[in-house]
């Protein structure tokens, strides 16, 4: 047998009624139209990275981006489609209808085309990130910044579920309607079930709606102290005081007093100075005019629309009170404790320098003899805590 002849009869031999010449081509049409849409995507790809490096034209480069690997499967579902014209994929080759097999061969190659331009949307969701994070970056808060996220997810999860949707109802003719009502009744159950978790997902829109902290604000939620580190569809992590993560659910957020100590503009101070009762005016109003010397050489510390204040307050049980009241600014807790420990020290050492004492709680106890007391204790007047008994 010739080598002519043993060519001959293989490229008449048929496979499923095709000559094997034709599955050959086939493979050279599906091996082409791949080699071709890897290019377009390596190109693609390339002039998209250029692009996105630069700021006027990093829109266009992410889109160029985008495109890259959806161009790659669009090319083979064209060359799957055009593939079929030369094969009998059916064993009646004169029906007009096309038989069970091209069908599902053509709604195979419609499928992979509508996945390669769902695919290519998922991937434009990349520019609307693109713009969110500038506009995002133009606020003072940074909540919005986790929201950009969060409708980056949102959105590509709506993308994959309406793709879904259209291939199975245009292209395979699944009958949508009846799975979507059995969904309806599944769905009512499962949003029974689920109620916590929905709560919470609405908690999550009013906390981006609302902003009642911004990311890095230290807050009081449920008598959590702490930061918060980050703001998800479910719940808000806040970093504690201590260091614990703690996990707070957005619909008690969202219906919890919130005190959010970031953004207060000062820390406030209430100082009680108490001295002994022997005090004599002169060095009680000496006592005061100290104190309000001292915040007067700090006044850089204080707002410029609240002054310190210092007043003779109070006849307390066993002192006389002196109370202060400064706000001290920026709120920054740590330079806050610096200047208290440097105001108190100063303190000390010029109420010592003066003479002046400090109050404790005293009592002074007079013991009854067998008889009564003296008429000197009896009349005696007993200044301040130093009562009788």
């Amino acid at each position: 047998m010739t080598l002519a002849v043993t060519l001959e009869r293989f490229w008449a031999y048929e496979l499923m009624h095709n000559p094997i010449w034709k599955w050959l081509a086939l493979v050279g049409v599906l091996l082409g139209t791949f080699i071709v849409g890897k290019i377009l995507s390596v190109l693609l790809a390339g002039r998209g990275r250029r692009l996105r490096d630069s700021k006027r034209t990093a829109t266009l480069g992410v889109l160029l981006n985008s495109a890259a690997k959806p161009v790659q499967m669009t090319a083979f579902a064209l060359g799957l489609y055009f593939a079929q014209s030369f094969l009998v994929l059916d064993a009646d080759a004169a029906e007009a209808v096309p038989g069970p097999i091209r069908t599902f061969w053509l709604q195979l190659a419609k499928a992979i085309a509508a996945v390669a331009v769902a695919w290519f949307v998922f991937r434009l969701v990349d520019i609307l990130e693109l713009f969110l994070r500038k506009w995002t970056s133009r606020t003072r808060t940074t909540l919005d910044d986790q929201l950009v996220p969060m409708v980056r997810k949102t959105l590509r999860v709506f993308i994959i579920i309406v793709a879904a949707l259209f291939v199975a109802q245009n292209i395979f003719r699944m009958n949508i309607g009846s799975l979507l009502a059995g969904l309806g009744i599944g769905g009512l159950a499962f949003a029974l079930a689920a109620k916590d978790s929905l709560a919470n997902l609405f908690g999550s829109i009013v906390i981006f709606a609302d902003r009642p902290f911004a990311m890095g604000d230290r807050v009081v939620i449920q008598g959590q102290d702490g930061v918060v580190e980050e703001v998800g569809f479910r719940s808000t992590k806040i970093r504690t005081l201590t260091g614990h993560l703690v996990t707070v659910p957005n619909s008690i957020v969202a219906n919890e007093a919130v005190e959010n100590i970031g953004r207060r503009p000062s820390i406030k101070r209430v100082l009680n100075v108490t001295v002994t009762y022997d005090t004599p005016p002169d060095k009680l109003q000496r006592a005061v005019e100290i104190l309000r010397e001292m915040l007067t050489a700090r006044t850089d510390s204080f707002p410029a629309d609240q002054p310190p204040r210092v007043y003779f307050s109070d006849f307390n049980a066993d002192s006389l009170n002196i109370v202060v009241y400064y706000w001290f600014a920026p709120p920054d807790w740590w330079e806050y404790l610096a200047f208290t420990h440097e105001f108190n020290m100063e303190l000390l050492r010029r109420y010592n320098d003066e003479g002046i004492e400090f109050a404790f709680p005293t009592q002074t106890l007079y013991l009854k003899p067998d008889g009564e007391f003296p008429a000197a204790l009896r009349h005696m007047d007993s200044p301040g805590p130093r009562v009788g008994t």
